[in-house]
């Protein structure tokens, strides 16, 4: 059985040695990398081969890759690199690790090409100024058949273990068994749909009730399906910490009877959380755990993949003990791991790191994408960047004298927009090209300071930040299109007048839909996809993406949803709703006490409500969410849904406590929900709704009342966890009275008018 390595991979496992070497070197995006190889190949002649494809053996290694270009007429291979700043700053090690790829591809050309020698280039390409450095050597195919064998003889250990691994594993998960008594009512089918989606190799969307376990129900049968599949990587991403900790639950579960073949399930964490020196740079001069990273890497890795398990603690456990960095180590040991659990960004992102492994090296993915209707603000959020006056004007003030002219000049583009503004709020259909002409020139001036004044602390927080902010602006300016807005506003704050440029992402698919595509399964799910066309059309799923809707495991019966639609919501209403809303929650606690949360649309609608049900009814128990709270605060909140426990937790609908949180039984048994959810009605939303129209021709449904109503649904999900739950939900409002509303509502929902209950009771 041939072991499949991709030249990159392997030389990076061979040949990559000395320290971690972050340094302010930006690397250019996935696109621009694109874009400069496409600069340097129609540099060449017309004999020149591009992407060149080649593959040899050894023993029962399989090697292949793909040369960046080959020019016959110089008996040249090339291999194209491209950069931002000063070459010179360059780490050796990434240089010798450039020459170690090439001289591989080398000799499998010459293979191909029956060549007794060859012409090896390093073309190095600098993205801002397009300028080519060309480096090269001479090598005999002798000699580069040695340099082959030898690189391959030191992979070929570790594939031999990989390959016994990966057979162990396979076999492992065909004997897989569920690891409960039964399927929860609901399961089996939602198992069903995912394991016929990674069988037939597309997309699915799933809509699942809470309740039913559908983080097992998801990863089961996707783990039955791999070795059928071929599948190397299962990639569960997740919006929430929380979600982290249940797939990690979830999956030691699942592994528990694995004990032959154990999975390796890799968790990656954000930067901030784990990196031991916040306060140095990542380099060997600065860092202790950068220092020789490369070398102390392999006892490492061996170490930690004798574990199943590489949580957060467990990797940072390993890499201490390896004097070695925990975050780099993670990343590491993704491209070894069977499950690897992550936020959406490590898929989603514009420089998503999962999506680049795959990438370049080839790998067959399951992605399960949890709780997916956050997806879509959260993508936005990725695809949106903003620029602001008062932090440029700041820095213009303190930054050295020879970054001032560039500022300036970005400055004064800055102040030309805003003459021809008329209003507070504006929006463009045209980028202005003079100031990102302005914004590039201060890129590279900036570049070039932090290159040359590079020491062993971070550069200026400040000026990083600026730059980031307007790489980004700038990267984002090149995709520039009907998915997104830019938008032009200005305020006052504290007096002194300040204004934004944004580039505001609105539809996220154009950018989503290719990391759909690299994926042979892309399992949707989360209790809230409906209606189905609108992730189709947001997220860039293919419009035939089938969607699935699992019947829920409850009865109508175990769930009262009670219509009060004699109270508006409205804003201009609001003045006259916070009485009769407070008298709702106090006389329903009063004939049924318990644990019941309150859901507003703002937190100043909430304070209003509570402050009047405090003063009507003062003896019942009351906590309330605050802005900001921290996770220790919210654990607090969470703590008063005790057993024995009663009382009312006041909530914002769409924060922290509106989805993700378990509460069964007795812990929660009702909810008052007194909004619809919708966005706030601004300048801003009512410019996407313009742009959701424009696109789809549902403006309004799109940008207000389909986000609005998944809030709700989450926020009632909270209330029926467990097939004994029972519980009440109010839905406070009278458009929930409408049936273009009510159809978008769980089916299994009875809904009755509040007043009918009432009268029910007196009789």
């Amino acid at each position: 059985m041939h072991y499949v390595v991709a030249v990159r991979a392997l030389c990076e496992f061979t040949a990559k040695r000395g320290d971690l070497d972050l340094r302010f070197t930006p690397s250019p995006t996935a696109q621009e990398g694109i874009v400069g190889h496409q600069v340097v190949t129609s540099r060449r002649g017309e004999d020149y081969h591009s992407e060149v494809s080649l593959s040899g053996e050894f023993k029962h290694l399989k090697i292949r890759g793909r040369a960046d270009g080959y020019d016959p007429s110089l008996n040249q291979l090339e291999e194209i690199k491209t950069y931002r700043g000063d070459l010179a700053r360059m780490p050796t090690n990434h240089r010798a690790l450039h020459w170690a790829q090439v001289k591989m591809y080398g000799w499998l050309q010459c293979q191909r090409l029956g060549l007794k020698e060859i012409r090896l280039a390093l073309v190095y390409f600098e993205i801002t100024s397009q300028k080519e450095t060309v480096l090269t050597e001479t090598w005999t195919a002798t000699s580069l058949k040695e340099h082959f064998e030898i690189q391959c003889s030191l992979f070929l250990d570790w594939a031999d273990q990989e390959l016994r691994h990966r057979a162990q594993r396979d076999r492992a998960l065909d004997a897989l068994s569920f690891p409960h008594t039964d399927f929860r009512l609901g399961q089996r089918p939602l198992a069903e749909a995912v394991y016929k989606a990674a069988y037939t190799e597309c997309s699915i969307l799933i809509q699942a009730p809470t309740g039913i376990g559908k983080t097992v129900g998801t990863l089961f049968p996707l783990l039955k399906a791999m070795p059928c599949r071929s599948l190397d990587k299962i990639f569960f991403l997740t919006a929430k910490t929380s979600g982290r900790h249940v797939a990690l639950h979830a999956l030691e579960a699942l592994g528990a009877s694995l004990t032959k073949a154990p999975l390796r399930i890799v968790e990656l964490i954000a930067r901030e959380k784990a990196c031991e020196h916040l306060d140095k740079a990542c380099h060997g001069e600065s860092c202790p755990l950068a220092n020789g990273f490369y070398n102390r890497l392999p006892a490492a890795r061996e170490a930690a993949l004798q574990q199943a398990m590489l949580s957060q603690k467990s990797v940072r456990d390993v890499a201490l003990a390896h004097s070695i960095c925990p975050y780099y180590l993670g990343h590491d040991l993704a491209r070894w791991a069977d499950v690897i659990v992550g936020d959406y960004n490590y898929f989603f992102d514009s420089n998503a790191m999962l999506l680049g492994m795959t990438s370049v090296y080839e790998w067959r993915v399951g992605v399960l994408v949890d709780e997916a209707h956050n997806l879509l603000e959260r993508a936005r959020s990725m695809y949106t960047v903003m620029l602001e006056r008062s932090r440029l004007d700041n820095l213009r003030k303190s930054v050295p004298s020879v970054l001032k002219k560039p500022l300036d000049r970005v400055s004064r583009c800055w102040s030309g927009l805003l003459k021809e503004q008329e209003h507070i709020y504006t929006v463009r259909d045209e980028l202005p090209g003079k100031l990102l002409m302005a914004l590039q020139q201060s890129l590279s001036a900036i570049n070039d300071h932090f290159n040359e004044t590079l020491s062993d602390t971070q550069p200026d927080a400040d000026l990083q930040a600026f730059y980031f902010d307007a790489l980004q602006f700038t990267r984002l300016a090149e995709t520039f299109g009907p998915h997104s807005l830019f938008e032009l506003h200005r305020y006052e704050r504290a007096g002194r007048m300040n204004s934004t440029l944004c580039i505001r992402n609105v539809i996220p698919a154009p950018f989503l839909k290719t990391r759909f595509q690299s994926a042979k399964t892309a399992i949707v799910f989360s209790a809230t996809l409906n209606p189905p066309h609108f992730y189709r059309d947001t997220l860039g799923l293919p419009g035939n993406t089938p969607w699935v809707d699992i019947p829920a495991p409850f009865t109508s019966e175990q769930l009262s949803v009670r219509l009060v639609d004699h109270i508006s919501t409205r804003y201009q209403d609001r003045v006259h709703s916070v009485q009769p809303i407070s008298q709702l929650i106090g006389q329903h606690y009063l004939a049924r006490p318990g644990n019941y949360l309150a859901f507003f649309s703002s937190f100043d609608y909430l304070q209003q409500v509570a402050d009047a049900f405090v003063k009507d009814y003062p003896a019942i128990p009351c906590w309330i969410q605050s802005r900001r709270m921290d996770e220790s605060a919210r654990a607090d909140f969470l703590a008063r849904f005790t057993v024995d426990g009663c009382g009312i937790g006041f909530a914002v609908l769409g924060g922290s406590f509106g989805e993700g949180v378990d509460l069964p039984g007795s812990r929660l048994v009702g909810a008052f929900i007194a909004t619809l959810g919708l966005p706030q009605l601004n300048p801003v939303n009512e410019q996407i709704k313009r742009r959701m129209t424009m696109t789809f021709g549902q403006g309004y449904d799109y940008t207000y009342l389909f986000p609005g109503l998944q809030k709700v649904i989450q926020a009632a999900g909270r209330v029926i966890r467990t097939p004994t739950d029972n519980g009440v939900v109010y839905l406070i409002d009278d458009r929930f009275g409408r049936a273009d509303i009510q159809r978008l509502l769980p089916a299994w929902w009875r809904i009755e008018h509040y007043e009918h209950v009432k009268e029910k009771r007196l009789v």
